[in-house]
């Protein structure tokens, strides 16, 4: 057994073993190796600090990660752990040595970009009863909020169109790198409520838009009629992804808050999808908070999403150090 760092020579290794825990514990999330390889390359990541693999010989049988969030929310740092271990080689101490490691890198990496600031630790425990979801509760971490996938096949969608009230001066266009800075800061302005999120930086939003998964064809953009891109006010967009070649992942929905309520956000939904569906995709998927301000798993079961998985998000407050 050895432990080190996930080198980019590594990253197939590292793909081979978390495709296989999206099957074993039915996350759903399966990443071609371009995409972790991005992983390694996000702005703020130092790979040889933040990321953390197991090795049995040749064998990678457990990894970790660590984000930390390059902008404060409320006053607080934000940093995320993620990882997972091979079956076989559970309850062995593996997944708390991993967590040890990235704890302790948390609270130097916090006091080297937000000295003296406080700062919660969230990780992902999979569906309810899951051992990742026990070990986190074991380390002082807390259920913090809960979420549900959604998915829905073509055959069960069910579009909404332009508002019949209140969209008159509004149209509908495709995500372009010249929509890149106001929908960035019509993004933060949206999640501002949202729980867990932070403002996005202009380079997070860079990596965010220009990774492989990034499908910004499919992407929809609600401008104020009359207005170019230079000058656009954005009042509703939805960015997608393709992780799983021919399944469309919805990755950000954003309404500005002055235009809530108006339907703005089922009718950009709706041009995302059936532009996808018709397209050839066979299924799209989301990812929604239980309790989001915006009430938005209602929104999509309005549109034919179905519920798939629940998972939860354990957090820990940790202070400066």
């Amino acid at each position: 057994m050895r432990r080190d760092w996930i080198h980019p020579e590594q990253v197939a290794a590292w793909a081979g073993l978390t495709n296989r825990l999206a099957v074993v514990d039915d996350t759903g999330e399966f990443y071609e190796v371009e995409d972790l390889a991005e992983e390694l390359e996000e702005p703020g990541v130092d790979p040889e600090r933040d990321t953390l693999g197991l090795w049995d010989n040749e064998t990678m049988i457990g990894f970790g990660q660590l984000r930390l969030g390059e902008q404060l929310r409320d006053g607080r740092g934000r940093v995320s752990i993620g990882g997972g271990i091979a079956p076989e080689y559970r309850r062995l101490g593996h997944g708390s040595a991993i967590m040890d490691t990235l704890e302790s890198r948390a609270g130097a990496k916090m006091a080297e970009r937000h000295p003296g600031i406080d700062f919660t630790i969230d990780m992902w425990g999979n569906a309810p009863g899951h051992s990742a979801g026990a070990m986190a509760l074991s380390r002082g971490y807390e259920a913090a909020r809960y979420f549900q996938d959604m998915s829905m096949k073509p055959g069960e969608f069910k579009p909404r169109g332009r508002p019949a009230a209140g969209a008159e001066g509004a149209r509908l266009v495709a995500y372009s790198p010249a929509l890149s800075e106001p929908v960035r800061l019509l993004d933060n302005e949206a999640f501002a409520d949202h729980w867990g999120s932070a403002p996005k930086s202009v380079e997070e939003w860079a990596a965010m838009t220009g990774a492989r998964s990034f499908r910004g064809e499919y992407s929809t953009v609600l401008l104020e009629d009359g207005t170019g891109p230079a000058s656009a006010r954005v009042l509703c967009y939805v960015l997608a992804a393709e992780w799983v070649p021919g399944e469309l992942y919805i990755s950000r929905v954003g309404t500005a808050r002055a235009a809530r309520g108006r339907g703005y956000a089922a009718w950009a939904l709706s041009a995302t999808v059936q532009s996808a569906f018709t397209a050839g995709f066979t299924k799209a998927d989301l990812a929604v908070d239980v309790h989001s301000p915006t009430r938005a798993a209602g929104l999509y079961s309005l549109l034919g999403f179905e519920l798939v998985r629940q998972g939860t998000v354990y957090r820990k407050a940790v202070r400066a150090q």
